[in-house]
């Protein structure tokens, strides 16, 4: 499975609202990028499919299924 950036941010969008979705990227560490946060693990190179997954990781129950 491969997650273009911009599927990434559509997904955040869908899952959190268009105006949470950007301070879910800013604001929330996740254990799952290493205690970094997502605008941090994108900074540092990480793929969006790994950050995709820390998500659907981290909110369980706020990830849609057909999202995952």
């Amino acid at each position: 499975m491969r997650v273009r950036l911009t599927d990434f941010w559509t997904r955040l969008e869908q899952t959190f609202g268009p105006a949470y979705a950007g301070s879910i990227a800013a604001d929330q560490v996740l254990t799952q990028l290493g205690g970094r946060t997502i605008e941090q693990a994108f900074a540092e190179g990480e793929s969006t499919l790994v950050v995709w997954r820390a998500v659907c990781a981290a909110y369980p129950d706020r990830v849609p299924a057909q999202l995952r």
